[in-house]
C-alpha cells in the first residue's frame, strides 16, 4: 500500500482488524439450538406472526466488504410460538458469517421453518459497499431478495397478506 506500518496510528491496527473479524464471523459459533434454547413456546394459535425492520450487518464472502440493511420475516405458528428476540438473533447469527444476500435470506427462513412452523417468509432489503464502494460504485442500489417456504410458498393468499404487511408504513412516534 506504501503504508509505514510502524506507524504510531498502524501499529495495533492487525490486532484490531483480527478481533474486529473474530465478532463480525461470531456467526460460526453459534447454533439455532443454542440462539432458540428453551424459547418455544407452546400456545395453540396457528396465525402470522410478523417481525419488521430488523437491522442487519454482515460481510460479502466475495470482497469482505460490509453489506447492511432490514429483514421482515414471518411465519404461521403451528402450535408454537418463538421468543421474539430470539427471530432477530438468527437473523444475527446467520448475517455474522461470510455470506451472499441470496443465502442468508434463504438461511434464515429455513432455520424458522426448521422451528416447526407451518410456513416461513423472509424479505431482505440491504445496500452493498463492495457495489457502493468500488466496481460500478452505485451509492443508491438496493437489494431486495425474499424466501417463502411452507404455506407461504403454496398459498397466494399468506404470501400476499406477509407482503402487504411488510409493506404498510411505519407509525409515527412524535
Amino acid at each position: 500500500m506504501g503504508e509505514d506500518p510502524d506507524r504510531e496510528g498502524l501499529v495495533d491496527t492487525p490486532a484490531r482488524v483480527a478481533r474486529s473479524y473474530e465478532f463480525l464471523t461470531s456467526g460460526y459459533h453459534q447454533s439455532q439450538a443454542e440462539i432458540i434454547g428453551s424459547a418455544v413456546f407452546t400456545q395453540q394459535v396457528d396465525h402470522m406472526v410478523i417481525v419488521r425492520d430488523i437491522e442487519l450487518y454482515s460481510l460479502c464472502e466475495h470482497h469482505l466488504l460490509p453489506f447492511f440493511g432490514r429483514c421482515h420475516l414471518g411465519y404461521i405458528a403451528d402450535g408454537t410460538v418463538l421468543g421474539v428476540s430470539k427471530l432477530a438473533r438468527l437473523v444475527d447469527m446467520y448475517a455474522r458469517r461470510l455470506q451472499i444476500q441470496e443465502r442468508l435470506t434463504e438461511q434464515v427462513a429455513q432455520a424458522i421453518m426448521d422451528q416447526g412452523a407451518a410456513g416461513a417468509g423472509v424479505v431482505i432489503e440491504a445496500q452493498h459497499l463492495c457495489m457502493m464502494m468500488r466496481g460500478v460504485e452505485k451509492q443508491n442500489s438496493l437489494m431486495t431478495t425474499s424466501a417463502v417456504l411452507g404455506t407461504f410458498r403454496h398459498s397466494p393468499t399468506t404470501r400476499n397478506e406477509f407482503q402487504t404487511l411488510i409493506a404498510r408504513s411505519r407509525p409515527r412516534t412524535d
